[in-house]
């Protein structure tokens, strides 16, 4: 692998001839020049440089010793090492007694902006793998050859308990990457794969965290977004111990963000599993069900009913929070036990008005 590439070496050379006022030529480990700002020097051959990368030394050169090294100009030339190996040589050109120091420090800024960028480059091809194992794991028939490979690239493991978490998101304010290892590390990196699935949308897949854990994770992510000032909906799934199950836990999460009261800021899926069932009912039936059911209901009677569940069937906490008289909301409730056939202060009756809500309110 080519450490220094001709889009970092041409920004070494940009950033340091302006700062210093002075050409910098990069070589590579063959001598060859690769960046410049005298282009009629581009891809010829150094020769202060090529004794650079046999030594191992700095190499000054002085004005009377030019045609010593090939008509290379006066200046300093030094190794580029990253990770003990030289992997280039950088040269200032200019009279070599009054640079004093500046050679070093080019030479310590050089290694470390490519340092950065392997770094980064590095971070970018973990990433772009965790989000090929992402779209593998939410695949209903996914390919392990890829999925292991993917892993074992990553020196990860997947060890259940698993669970899914959907987090929606609206305008991200800092960068995708720095937010994603912000996320790994309210878990720990080897207990998370992260990435975004859609440009508003990131998928956590959580591998080994007994429930007590999980929670804890899940309102840390919570105060994590409200510190970076992202307004956010996250939903959770079942836990579950086999990975082909995490299609339908994605699926899950998805539903309860749908389905659930869109203020509600975290929602576990086991609150609204019930309800989730009828999803799975054939559409024409439900349909049937709950037109029977609610014959000629109307948007204030269903909100009327959506409050009394809500407060547990209490009369007086359901009043403050329609702000009506109590007397008035009896009114309501009569009515559609009238209409209905279904008293919804009695526990059966309210069950078969809740089915038939929910269908309403999904139609």
């Amino acid at each position: 692998m080519e450490m220094i590439t001709k889009e970092i070496a041409n920004a070494i050379v940009r950033e340091t001839s302006l700062r210093l006022d002075r050409n910098v030529n990069i070589m590579d480990t063959k001598g060859t020049i690769i960046a410049t700002k005298d282009e009629k020097r581009l891809h010829t051959v150094h020769e202060g440089a090529v004794e650079v990368l046999k030594s191992g030394r700095a190499l000054t050169i002085y004005s009377h010793q030019d045609e010593a090294w090939g008509g290379a100009q006066p200046g300093i030339n030094l190794p580029i090492v990253f990770q003990e190996k030289i992997i280039g040589v950088i040269g200032i050109t200019g009279n070599p007694n009054e640079m004093g120091d500046i050679a070093e420090l080019v030479k310590m800024a050089t290694e470390l902006m490519i340092n950065q960028e392997f770094i980064a480059s590095q971070l970018e091809w973990k990433q772009r793998t965790k989000e090929m194992i992402i779209e593998q794991l939410l695949k209903s028939s996914p390919s392990y050859d890829v999925l292991n490979r993917g892993l074992s690239m990553l020196k990860l493991e997947l060890t259940p308990p698993f669970t899914a978490i959907v987090i929606q998101i609206d305008e991200l304010k800092i960068p995708k990457q720095d937010f994603i290892q912000r996320l790994e590390k309210v878990f720990g990196e080897n207990y998370v794969i992260t990435g975004f699935i859609s440009l508003n949308q990131i998928f956590i897949a959580v591998t080994g965290l007994e429930e007590s854990e999980l929670l804890t994770s899940v309102q840390s992510i919570a105060r994590l977004l409200k510190k970076v000032q992202v307004k956010f909906r996250m939903a959770y799934s079942l836990m579950f111990h086999e990975l082909e199950q995490l299609n339908q836990a994605y699926s899950d999460c998805k539903l309860a963000l749908k389905i659930s009261d869109p203020k509600k800021e975290i929602i576990s899926f086991a609150q609204f599993e019930v309800r989730a069932l009828l999803y799975q009912i054939d559409k024409s039936v439900g349909e049937r069900f709950s037109t029977r059911i609610l014959q000629r209901m109307d948007k204030t009677k269903a909100e009327t009913l959506e409050a009394f569940f809500a407060n547990d069937l209490n009369l007086q906490k359901t009043a403050d929070a329609l702000f009506l008289h109590r007397n008035t909301l009896i009114y309501r409730i009569n009515k559609i036990a009238n209409e209905t056939g279904y008293d919804p202060r009695r526990f059966n009756d309210a069950l078969i008005l809740q089915v038939a809500l929910w269908i309403y309110v999904q139609e």
